[in-house]
């Protein structure tokens, strides 16, 4: 064989080997409220054995999240638990906004270490004397936000801020809780659900904070596979599980 058939030979393998070579299937890559983790990994895994498509969740705080994204991290949706941080990635035009959605609600509590016998909120002081109460940060994370208006509301902040142990995301104050190292704490009621090791002391009325709610949105450039994702999200399926860890669905 001639060195021009052997390299022709050589090279219909070369093409023959790219043609069969496998896809790679892509991520979905998915930035969500720390809040979510729990019921949104329950929503992946469903998805993902129902679709064979792969979803990869990065749990953190909102502003976190945020900042990633601003930055350049490589997400293809985002579930944020405060409509104003979704609202600044829309302004600085990091998302696609017309998918933009409010998916879900929920609400606030207070939340003991262990069985904590339920009392009313005026009792907290009383209840934490000299110890720390665990909270997301008040000033960036939606928790802490939430939590800090709702104090306020109450005539209560201006007593407590001394002893309030601020964390990186509302998990981080739901752990302090569970592990013993702060008595009570302010989390979403479904981060109460999600550690046996809390329960709930009272619940903040709705009317002391803002309304909590989870808007969900592409950001641009997303393709369709997230696409298809963020339509999972709002399916009937999707709403039974939210609905299971104490999430208010928000859609028809």
């Amino acid at each position: 064989m001639s060195c021009a058939m052997v390299l022709k030979h050589h090279h219909i393998l070369a093409l023959g080997t790219m043609i069969v070579a496998p896809q790679v299937q892509a991520e979905i890559t998915v930035f969500a409220a720390a809040s979510l983790k729990t019921a949104l990994d329950d929503v992946i895994e469903t998805y993902e054995a129902e679709t064979g498509e792969e979803v990869l969740a990065s749990y953190a705080g909102s502003s976190a999240l945020t900042r990633h994204i601003q930055y350049g991290a490589p997400a293809d949706l985002v579930i944020l638990a405060n409509v104003a941080w979704m609202d600044v990635l829309e302004q600085e035009g990091e998302l696609n906004p017309d998918t933009r959605v409010d998916l879900l609600g929920n609400q606030l509590a207070l939340i003991g270490h262990g069985d904590v016998a339920p009392f009313g909120l005026s009792e907290l002081p009383k209840h934490l004397g000299d110890a720390r109460l665990a909270m997301a940060l008040v000033n960036a994370v939606p928790a802490g936000i939430y939590g800090k208006a709702a104090l306020t509301s109450l005539g209560l902040w201006d007593e407590l801020a001394p002893q309030v142990a601020q964390t990186d995301n509302v998990r981080a104050a739901l752990s302090l809780v569970a592990l013993g190292e702060a008595p009570f704490g302010i989390t979403y009621v479904t981060d109460a659900a999600a550690d046996p090791r809390v329960s709930i002391a009272a619940l903040f009325p709705e009317t002391s904070h803002p309304p909590i709610r989870y808007p969900a949105a592409l950001t641009r450039g997303a393709d369709q596979a997230a696409a298809g994702f963020l339509a999972y999200l709002q399916s009937e399926t999707a709403r039974l599980t939210f609905t299971s860890h104490g999430f208010i669905p928000l859609l028809p």
